[in-house]
């Protein structure tokens, strides 16, 4: 089968079930800074992304590289929603030789760079964009990152770089929930206004709701459709813990774990967003 963009919707529940599953059965933690990435993948997964069902790794596809790599179950269960992975992988996620790791791990098909050491991901993915962009292919880097994540310099060194050579196939995109490991964003290391940093950096930025499926599809068509030789970066304005009100904007969900009431509390509340 050639290279094609999905036309399928991904419900947001479902996302968000798969996460708290997985959490709960691997006794893991990270459930809130997954919540906030949902719609983000949802979106590109379902009318953005150029692939090809059967050869996750086709030499040609889009590239989507989570560089904020603890986020990833919301990478997992979208793969799973797409018939990627397996039930059991999602049942056996952080066990003893489970396929599925708490960070991202690209050995994993549709998992394009490990992750977990902040700031290292998006130098792979600067990497992919220059060598796709010598070799003149038509092909889209998406680099994830968090907001938390860009207090780290190697964010900053490769932004200096992509903008230099112009890596207009380059698209960034912020998760910004407002929270880090530790607390506030804004709190540990303000790295605000990101919009007025990356426009100096010679990127073309938007922002955007990065829950409303609706803007995410605009910013990214915008992104993809624009002539001007730049890079792109759009930044989404996300909730941690999206979609529990407990969760919301609460950090300490950044390392809580699951227990059975939270767990079935939890799964009442998911709504489509």
């Amino acid at each position: 089968m050639s290279l094609q963009i999905l036309n399928k919707y991904i419900s947001s529940v479902k996302l968000r079930t798969h996460v708290l599953n997985m959490a709960k059965n691997g006794n893991s933690v990270h459930i809130g800074c997954a919540f906030s990435l949902i719609e983000i993948f949802a979106v590109l997964y379902e009318g953005f992304v150029s692939m090809d069902p059967n050869d996750l790794n086709h030499s040609e596809r889009d590239l989507v590289c989570l560089s904020k790599g603890h986020g990833v179950m919301a990478a997992y269960s979208c793969l799973f929603e797409l018939g990627f992975l397996d039930e059991v992988h999602l049942t056996n996620y952080f066990s003893n030789g489970s396929l599925l790791k708490g960070l991202s791990d690209s050995h994993i098909p549709g998992i394009e760079v490990s992750g977990g050491s902040l700031g290292h991901g998006i130098t792979v993915a600067t990497g992919f964009a220059l060598a796709i962009a010598l070799k003149k292919q038509n092909r889209k880097v998406i680099c994830i990152v968090g907001d938390g994540e860009m207090n780290e310099g190697s964010i900053w060194e490769s932004l200096l770089f992509i903008a230099h050579w112009k890596l207009k196939n380059f698209i960034l995109i912020i998760d910004a929930n407002q929270f880090q490991a530790m607390g506030r964003s804004s709190e540990v290391l303000n790295c605000e206004s990101f919009k007025d940093k990356l426009d100096a950096f010679n990127f073309e930025t938007w922002e955007c709701d990065g829950h409303s499926r609706k803007e995410l599809k605009l910013v990214l068509d915008s992104a993809y459709s624009s002539n001007i030789a730049k890079p792109k970066a759009i930044i989404a304005r996300t909730i941690k813990g999206k979609g529990v009100s407990f969760m919301e904007n609460n950090n300490i969900w950044h390392y809580t774990r699951l227990d059975e009431t939270t767990y079935k509390q939890s799964i009442a509340e998911l709504r489509e967003i």
